[in-house]
């Protein structure tokens, strides 16, 4: 899984541009040495998926989905492809980096109950069924922060 602890470099920027609760705060964990990919490049990431729960460490709260040890993660970034918290996060990463991205609702799954453990896919790919579904594992709740761990490990 990708290291959770912060470099003593670290730095911190809000997407959004605002202190409003809306947006994707990346945290970068360990620089990284290559390009940065463009809008419709292919990216390979590896990645663990948590819900954001504020009492717990590094405010990661459940699991709901990872890519360590069934293979990285392959999709077209900026495309609306996945949630826009990766879409605009991963757009500054630099091959290499690995980084922490801290995503609010309106960038990740809004409003709906995501249960289909293909995350981050953007919801128009996603099996949503309203309104509450129980017992499902990786169950993502409406309104939900996410906490990603992300390694953007290749451009193509």
């Amino acid at each position: 899984s990708p290291t959770s602890t912060l470099s003593p470099s670290y730095r911190t920027r809000n997407f959004s541009g605002t202190t409003a609760a809306m947006g994707v705060t990346k945290t970068v964990l360990s620089e990284g040495s290559g390009p940065a990919p463009k809008v419709g490049d292919t990216v390979t990431i590896e990645y663990t998926g948590f819900i954001k729960d504020t009492n717990k460490p590094g405010n990661k709260g459940s699991q709901f989905d990872s890519s360590v040890g069934r293979g990285a993660f392959v999709v077209k970034i900026g495309v609306g492809k996945v949630i826009q918290g990766w879409d605009e996060g991963v757009t500054t990463m630099k091959v290499g980096e690995k980084a922490t991205l801290d995503i609010t609702p309106d960038y990740g799954y809004g409003d709906r109950y995501v249960y289909n453990s293909r995350v981050p896919f953007s919801t128009c790919t996603q099996s949503v069924l309203p309104p509450h579904p129980v017992g499902f594992p990786g169950a993502i709740p409406p309104n939900s922060s996410l906490i990603f761990d992300v390694e953007l490990q290749k451009i193509e």
